[in-house]
C-alpha cells in the first residue's frame, strides 16, 4: 500500500496575530486598509491620526466587525507625541506587539521651488514623526524581547522621481532608518522592516491621478500595467507582522507590480 500523507486543516491563527496588541499610525488609504486586515485576523488594534473624521470612518467598520480597536486623535509631529501615544496605547491594550507606521505627505515641486519651512514640514510629517513613534515602539518590544516595526517607504526612496525631492528624501530616510534600528534590535527579538509601495490610489495620490494624462503615464511605467490598491499592502504588512518572519529584518520590501524593475 502506497504511503499517504496525512490531511492537516489550515490553523486559523497560522499568521499567529490572533490577539496580538497592534498600532497603526495613519487612519485612511493604506494605514485603514492595514488595520482592518489586523482586526480580521484577530488582532487588536488601536489607531491614531490627527484627523478625527478618518479615525471615525474606519471606527465605525471595526465596530461592524466586532474587532477590539481603540482609536487616538494625536499630531505625530509634535515633540513627545509618539511617547505618549506608546504609552496610552500600552495601558488601553495592555502591551504592544506590532507597530505600522503609515502617515506621510507628499508635495509634488520641482526643488528649486521649496522653501526651508515647507522642507522641514515633510521631514517631520513623514520622518521624524516615525522616528518618536519607532523610538518609543522599540524601547517597549526591547524590553519584552519581542516585536515588529514596519513603516511605508516608497519606490521614491530608491528611484530619482521629478519634483519628489523631499518626499524621496523623507522615504530614503526611513530606509535607512529602519535598517539601522533592525541592526540595534535584532538581538532583543525585535524585527524591523519597510514596506516600499510604487503608485497606489489613495488619497494621497487622488489629486495628481485625476490630472489629465497623468493616470495613463504611471500605468505606462508599471510592467504589471495597472496601479496597485491598499488592499495590495495588507498581506506583506500580515506576513511581515507574523511569527513566519522572525528571522526577516532590515529589509525593504517592494510592492510595486514591478516599478524599479524598469
Amino acid at each position: 500500500m502506497a504511503d499517504t500523507i496525512p490531511q492537516r486543516g489550515v490553523d486559523p491563527d497560522w499568521l499567529g496575530l490572533r490577539g496580538s496588541r497592534v498600532l497603526v499610525a495613519g487612519a485612511g488609504g493604506i494605514g485603514g486598509a492595514c488595520a482592518l486586515a489586523y482586526a480580521g485576523v484577530g488582532a487588536s488594534v488601536a489607531v491614531v491620526d490627527r484627523d478625527q473624521r478618518a479615525l471615525d470612518a474606519l471606527g465605525t467598520h471595526l465596530s461592524e466587525m466586532s474587532a477590539r480597536h481603540e482609536l487616538i486623535q494625536a499630531d505625530l509631529t509634535e515633540h513627545g507625541a509618539g511617547e505618549r501615544v506608546v504609552a496610552d496605547v500600552v495601558e488601553r491594550l495592555g502591551g504592544l506587539d506590532v507597530l505600522l507606521h503609515a502617515v506621510g505627505i507628499n508635495d509634488r515641486r520641482p526643488i528649486l521651488d521649496f522653501t526651508e519651512d515647507e522642507w522641514d514640514r515633510i521631514l517631520r510629517v513623514n520622518l521624524s514623526s516615525l522616528f518618536g513613534l519607532a523610538q518609543a515602539a522599540g524601547r517597549h518590544m526591547v524590553a519584552h524581547g519581542h516585536g515588529r516595526v514596519l513603516a511605508l517607504s516608497s519606490v521614491s526612496g530608491l528611484l530619482a522621481h521629478h519634483s519628489h525631492g523631499p518626499y524621496a528624501a523623507s522615504k530614503g530616510g526611513i530606509n535607512q532608518l529602519l535598517r539601522v534600528m533592525a541592526r540595534e534590535w535584532a538581538s532583543a527579538g525585535v524585527t524591523v522592516n519597510a514596506l516600499a509601495p510604487g503608485y497606489i490610489e489613495t488619497p494621497l495620490t487622488a489629486g495628481h491621478l485625476s490630472k489629465p494624462g497623468k493616470r495613463e503615464e504611471l500605468e505606462s511605467l508599471v510592467p504589471a500595467g495597472r496601479l496597485g490598491t491598499p488592499d495590495e499592502l495588507t498581506g506583506p504588512a500580515l506576513f511581515l507582522s507574523s511569527r513566519h518572519a522572525g528571522f526577516v529584518t532590515g529589509h525593504v520590501m517592494y510592492i510595486d507590480g514591478g516599478r524599479t524593475l524598469v
